[in-house]
């Protein structure tokens, strides 16, 4: 019996699909089965119930998992008390980054690029997704950071730090005459509104918020980068949802805010993390240092406005 039999078994399980459990370990699926026959071989026990349409634990499948995971645990805690121990910074880390999060003011490339540098040991993987798939993810264990938007109060096993926290905004084209400063949020009922596609913070206050007031938003377009709404919006297809922008931004891009009250949304940016001592050394160091690196960038933007 090996550690990685155990760790393609726990990950079937997860997934009750050896198809997607290939994919996420990066196995083909012939391979992964046959690694799981020769554990269940061993222990002298079938322990996934194959006859159905999802995989499914047997009895004995059921009774082995936790101990399973408790090796696959224990195994980690060994290589992090050695790694401590020895002061070396190796591994993998696995950071998850909302789309359009990279802009300037939150300059993530640098970081890794720094990062990298002073660690050339360290393997680091990078994935954009939106903020509910990335939430599962790091609860899970499939990433170790990621940068979210946030439009409620994450899992408490997580860890957060608020990185921005911004008004949310409408924009209309420059020339748009059915507003002025401001709006309410009721009266966005039934306009055209150009958002976040679903899963990312933003589109999650929106909903939560026009839910609150009674009605569902009317979402016309859908993009996953807050640039490219702002560039439909300019182009006088409808009302785009984003977080606040300098009005000389604005101006440059063809399009005006118009301040949401009643009530105001608000957006926040935060990095995410397990807390409960699932950090490996080299994601405990580079988690340090975006949590300083995202802290000065976001107050020197708030000087600079």
């Amino acid at each position: 019996m090996e550690l990685r039999q155990l760790r393609y078994f726990v990950t079937v399980v997860e997934e009750a699909n050896f198809t997607r459990a290939a994919a996420r370990l990066h196995l083909t699926q012939p391979g992964l089965s046959a690694q799981i026959r020769q554990l269940e071989r061993e222990l002298g026990q079938p322990l996934l119930d194959r006859s159905g349409r999802s995989i499914t634990p047997t009895a004995a499948g059921a009774a082995v998992l936790p101990q399973a995971r408790a090796a696959l645990a224990a195994a980690q805690r060994i290589s992090q008390t050695v790694d401590e121990f020895t002061g070396l910074v190796r591994g993998h880390v696995r950071v998850g980054l909302i789309s359009g999060a990279a802009y300037d003011e939150f300059d993530v490339a640098g970081v890794l690029t720094a990062f990298h540098r002073d660690h050339p040991q360290v393997a680091i993987s990078l994935t954009e997704d939106t903020t509910d798939r990335m939430l599962a993810a790091v609860t899970r264990g499939d990433l170790d950071i990621a940068l979210i938007g946030l439009s409620g109060e994450p899992d408490p096993a997580l860890g957060v730090e608020i990185v921005l926290d911004t008004r949310i905004n409408a924009v209309v084209a420059v020339d748009d005459a059915e507003f002025g400063d401001r709006t309410t949020l009721s009266e966005l009922r039934d306009r055209p509104l150009i958002s976040l596609t679903r899963g990312t913070g933003i589109r999650g206050v929106l909903e939560h918020a026009c839910a609150a007031v009674g009605f569902a938003p009317r979402i016309e377009f859908e993009a996953a980068a807050p640039a490219l709404l702002i560039k439909l919006a300019a182009g006088g297809l409808g009302i785009a949802i984003v977080p606040d922008i300098p009005p000389a931004q604005a101006a440059a891009a063809g399009v005006r805010t118009v301040e949401i009250t009643d009530p105001e949304l608000r957006g926040r940016l935060g990095l995410v993390w397990h807390a409960r001592g699932q950090l490996g050394p080299a994601a405990k160091v580079l988690l340090g240092q975006l949590r300083i690196a995202l802290g000065r960038e976001l107050r020197t933007a708030m000087v600079s406005q």
